[in-house]
């Protein structure tokens, strides 16, 4: 009995510890692509609006081919589906200095490298995990997975901002490029064991479903007519503008506040480091708490902390204490987001229906990246771009207490 145990223990953080290390790989590399906005303008003469659109671009693709990946991840397993977004994410990112144009952007940051990391994110990543550990278990390991892509920030942004010092941008993004294919020994590794394949798939079929259950198409139909589902979507919306929203422009405004270049790069790192903590302490969170208070208090304390930083002088210290802060709530988001989807529907979908509240969070991702770069453009500053998030992030929170937690019935 006690070897069980310990077998189960070493399987659970075994899984839980290699889904953790590809989203570090894959979010780290994501995270990091507002570092060479700057080079790129100056190397091949784009206009920053051109650039934000093409990585807007790829934050809505990134949203979008979560579900999509994820249906194929729910029918076919995730295995396939991650050796594609290595592949997909390498060759988009290896080309990028070759395809310097609007249109080249678009098709490398915009669309290979972002469905790409799509296919390695958490909704592929969370619905692998979920039907191999137990119930209790998952609120705690999705707050340990998502914390391995805030790991991947905090290791990846300074180390890139290095590259790109000490070698140039087109360097450093084709060593991201080849960074991003030992993901793939990872996903083989993240597969249930091939001996206990055919007992996990009936355990799972037995649990989590029966055989009258809806398809997946009378899932998703239930989902949407549920008021709880469109209160996690009008959430994550707001979660997706203001992190797109950061991680592309934060390098532009601290420019812009007469800062160097390792500011930015030091304050990506501090918000990816303290998501760490944001994240774990979350999942834990969610496990004694409900999940909605938790959503609303993550959104409210954004809005307070934009309106103190937004008063106070923009020193260094300034941008690396807001950091901080920003890095406690970054994406402390998802464990809760998650857990709210699998506790009202289930594990079996959880991969698509999970994937579908991240095209929700990607498509407020497009408008943070996009209408940050035409404020800037037009007004000469972000501040519009701050009043909207701050809004937002209150609207949010309040979207949040409306929600019940408890499972629905199929129709």
């Amino acid at each position: 009995m006690t070897l069980s145990n310990q077998s189960n223990q070493k399987s659970f953080w075994t899984i839980i510890i290699v889904a953790a290390l590809i989203l570090a790989t894959t979010m780290g590399a994501r995270q990091s692509l507002g570092l060479f906005i700057a080079p790129i303008h100056h190397s091949a003469g784009m206009d920053i609006i051109s650039i934000s659109f093409a990585l807007a671009i790829g934050q809505f693709i990134w949203g979008l081919a979560q579900p999509i990946f994820g249906i194929v991840a729910d029918k076919r397993g995730s295995f396939g589906v991650m050796v594609l977004g290595a592949v997909m994410m390498a060759i988009g990112l290896g080309f990028t200095p070759y395809l310097l144009s609007d249109w080249g952007l678009i098709l490398t940051l915009g669309l290979l490298s972002a469905a790409g990391a799509g296919a390695g994110s958490f909704s592929i990543l969370i619905g692998a995990t979920a039907r191999q550990i137990a119930v209790e278990k998952r609120s705690f390991a999705s707050g340990f997975i998502n914390a391995g892509g805030s790991f991947g920030q905090f290791i990846f942004a300074p180390i890139t901002q290095g590259l790109i010092h000490a070698f140039g941008w087109v360097s450093a993004i084709i060593s991201l490029a080849f960074t991003m294919l030992i993901t793939i020994p990872m996903a083989y590794i993240l597969q249930p064991p091939q001996k206990r394949k055919a007992t996990i798939e009936s355990v799972s079929t037995a649990t989590t479903h029966t055989p009258a259950g809806p398809s997946m198409k009378q899932e998703i139909l239930l989902a949407f007519k549920n008021r709880n589902y469109i209160c996690l979507h009008i959430g994550f919306f707001t979660c997706g503008f203001h992190v797109a929203f950061l991680v592309t422009h934060l390098p532009g405004a601290v420019a812009m506040c007469g800062q160097a270049a390792h500011v930015a790069a030091t304050s990506l790192a501090l918000i990816g480091f303290f998501n760490i903590f944001g994240s774990l302490f979350s999942g834990y969170l969610g496990t004694k708490y409900k999940m909605k208070y938790i959503l609303a208090g993550l959104y409210a304390s954004r809005a307070l902390m934009i309106i103190v930083f937004l008063l106070a002088p923009k020193t260094e210290l300034t941008f690396y204490i807001f950091s901080l802060f920003l890095g406690l709530t970054w994406l402390a988001t998802v464990p809760p987001t998650a857990g709210l989807v699998a506790k009202t529907f289930g594990v079996r979908y959880l991969a698509t229906l999970f994937g579908l509240t991240l095209l929700s969070h990607q498509t407020g991702g497009f408008l943070g990246a996009y209408l940050g770069g035409l404020f800037i453009s037009y007004f000469g500053d972000y501040s519009w771009a701050w009043y909207l998030d701050i809004l937002l992030a209150f609207l949010a929170s309040i979207a949040n207490f409306p929600i019940k937690e408890k499972a629905v019935a199929a129709a």
